[in-house]
């Protein structure tokens, strides 16, 4: 029986047991006689009668007693058992994972062998072929020498032959004077080539040289075959989130093989926006390194905040490889490389090494740092904050934001009951519009998060629902225009510009010596005031934000507005929307103006804010967002006053 057959019986017989006891104990009736038990032994763990003299001494239960105290207990050894049965699965799973990776080492061992050995046959190989060329070429330099001494000989038989037919020749001649005559040339010759000494001695040894064959290197490969193997290649992990701070990170790797590893040894370098990432090719890495310049810039920069800090927490200087490239040794799959560049991408790999050699490198991987603590995400100048009116935050700080989110931290506090309510909203780029309650107090911060993990707060802003802000738009105002630091004043001088000195956009008025506010981006009810001097000539409202730049506000369909005109005989108002107005006349001169807003009813009021006086109403269903407009048609200066509430005295007429 094995662990799963095991396993189903005890299944069966704890679901018997649990139908027993869910059993109500009078169901148990027994007919009792004199022969049936009627009680149970603890001690002898047996049957037995409650007289019963042989257990006079032992502690006696009852069979309901005793019934359940053996469920229980049966129950316990059941759980035993179920736990056992849990361990002999593990180690048979753990046997099966033991199976697999004994065939999986067999097969890579039996691999090495045959290569091993593929390797030696290989080289014996080459070693026979060099030693059979090498005796082949001593052959034929013997057989070359033993042919030239043959022709050698051959041409000195022919030459004793020669001689001896002449001499042959010479004897048998009858006439004595031509033989003494010819007889003495042919007896020089015998003399003298009987006195040339002829070298019958064999010039080339029958023996060859067996040259030597150097064995050493097959010799340590035969010895190489029981070390171990060179570890693999090991596998960079990818970053996991909240992995890493500003200015470390947390690198996983892993190694998908039995090989025995000395240590690890790291590898990162800076990726700037200068330098490019190269496929390694045929084992070696190309690496570009960063530009001089981009990369001093940023450790420059780095280095003066980390002097900062180390002259406030009194830390060791922080040692950058000016290279661009740093390694370290570690012992396991993981480390922590510190000191790096916030808001930063780099690039890691990761060798092994043991007695052997080095693994290759691993496939290239990318981390990244967590941004520096964010700059104010939410500007005062950049936001309108009003009764219903969202929030638009730009400009959060940071030099790289590739795959980087922005979080905004929304704190609402209640005016009276104190109350704190946190809302955060995660966003993919620097400009973000919340929504806000009336009549509240909000606490916004912004942070960065990455891959690596989010960025500290950054300073808290604090914004109060209670009226309206806004500030003049210096890229919408003519030319001949001057603002005030804060936004809030502008002036014409009493000078009048050459028009080659003046620089027209397509944004700026050219007409109209005017500018745009910033847009009131909610459709709710805005409220603000202008102060202005008696003889100064204006014109205060609202426009599209495609309003014509060159032409007058008022004088087109997009904007309407109020105008002041002074004449030798009185004050003139007009209320102007595509070049027509009505015939007020206003007797009082205002020199407060209150301007309301109301998308929703589509009003545009004006108000002599001193007198608490209503001047003049539109009435308009206002097909897109507004901006504040203000324009000067003669020398002088108009204050913007914001951040007001809407007056209890600002209604519909």
């Amino acid at each position: 029986m094995d662990a799963y057959e095991a396993r189903s019986c005890l299944d069966v017989i704890t679901e018997e047991l649990s139908e027993e006891e869910a059993a109500d104990e009078d169901a148990f009736v027994m007919v009792q006689d004199s022969h049936t038990p009627d009680a149970f032994c603890s001690q002898c763990r047996t049957l037995t009668h409650t007289g019963s003299a042989a257990h006079a001494c032992h502690a006696l239960l009852t069979l309901g007693t005793a019934a359940q105290q053996m469920k229980d207990e049966l129950s316990r050894s059941r759980s035993k058992l179920s736990e056992k049965i849990v361990e002999m699965e593990n180690f048979a799973s753990n046997l099966e994972e033991i199976f697999i990776t004994v065939e999986e080492n067999f097969g890579r061992q039996e691999q090495n062998l045959e290569q091993h050995y593929n390797e030696v046959l290989q080289t014996l190989s080459q070693r026979n072929d060099a030693r059979a060329a090498a005796l082949d070429e001593q052959k034929n330099r013997k057989l070359e020498r033993l042919y030239s001494e043959l022709l050698q000989c051959g041409q000195t038989l022919d030459a004793s032959k020669e001689l001896i037919e002449s001499a042959q020749e010479v004897h048998r001649r009858q006439d004595k004077r031509a033989f003494l005559q010819a007889v003495m040339p042919i007896i020089k010759r015998v003399e003298q080539f009987s006195s040339t000494e002829v070298d019958l001695k064999l010039g080339v040894s029958l023996d060859f040289d067996v040259p030597t064959t150097d064995l050493s290197d097959v010799r340590q490969m035969m010895e190489s075959i029981n070390l171990l193997p060179a570890p693999s290649a090991p596998v960079m992990n990818p970053q996991i989130c909240n992995s890493a701070t500003d200015t470390s990170l947390h690198v996983c790797w892993s190694l998908f093989s039995d090989d025995t590893v000395e240590f690890y040894e790291l590898h990162w370098r800076l990726i700037s926006d200068d330098c490019t990432m190269e496929t390694p090719q045929d084992g070696k890495h190309t690496t570009s390194l960063p530009k001089p310049d981009h990369f001093t810039a940023q450790l420059n920069s780095y280095l003066s905040r980390k002097d900062q800090t180390s002259e406030r927490s009194g830390s060791d200087t922080v040692m950058l490889n000016l290279s661009g490239l740093s390694q370290l040794k570690v012992k396991e799959t993981h480390c922590t490389v510190s000191d790096l560049l916030p808001n930063a991408q780099y690039e890691l790999w990761v060798t092994a090494t043991n007695t052997t050699g080095i693994s290759p490198a691993s496939e290239r991987a990318v981390y990244m740092t967590v941004c520096e603590q964010s700059g104010r995400g939410a500007d005062p100048l950049g936001l309108w904050k009003h009764e219903s009116c969202g929030v638009v935050h730009t400009g959060v700080q940071g030099e790289r934001r590739r795959r980087q989110r922005h979080c905004d931290r929304v704190s609402d506090t209640h005016t009276h009951t104190h109350t704190k309510v946190t809302s955060i909203v995660a966003i993919p780029s620097c400009e973000c519009l919340v929504q806000l309650q009336p009549w509240k107090r909000y606490i916004i911060s912004v942070r960065a998060v990455n891959i690596g993990g989010p960025s500290e707060r950054s300073e808290p802003l604090d914004v109060s629902t209670t009226g309206t802000f806004f500030h003049l738009l210096e890229d919408t105002a003519h030319p001949s225009l001057s603002l005030s630091a804060d936004g809030l004043t502008m002036f014409y001088l009493d000078e009048d510009l050459p028009l080659s000195h003046m620089t027209f956009s397509d944004s700026t008025f050219a007409r109209c010596v005017a500018v745009l506010g910033d847009l009131v981006p909610i459709r709710g009810q805005y409220y603000w005031e202008i102060e202005v001097d008696e003889d100064t000539e204006f014109r205060v409202g609202v426009a599209y934000e495609d309003t014509q730049r060159n032409s007058y506000l008022g004088g087109n369909n997009t904007s309407w507005c109020m105008r002041h005109i002074v004449t030798p005989s009185r004050h003139k108002y007009e209320f102007l929307h595509n070049g027509w107005t009505p015939d007020i006349r206003i007797t009082v001169q205002p020199l407060r103006i209150g301007v309301f807003l109301d998308y929703a009813a589509g009003i545009l009021s004006f108000y002599n804010a001193a007198l608490r006086q209503h001047l003049h109403t539109f009435s308009c269903h206002f097909l897109h967002y507004l901006h504040p407009c203000f324009a000067l048609d003669n020398p002088g200066a108009l204050t913007l006053r914001t951040g007001l509430s809407a007056p209890a005295y600002v209604t519909r007429p």
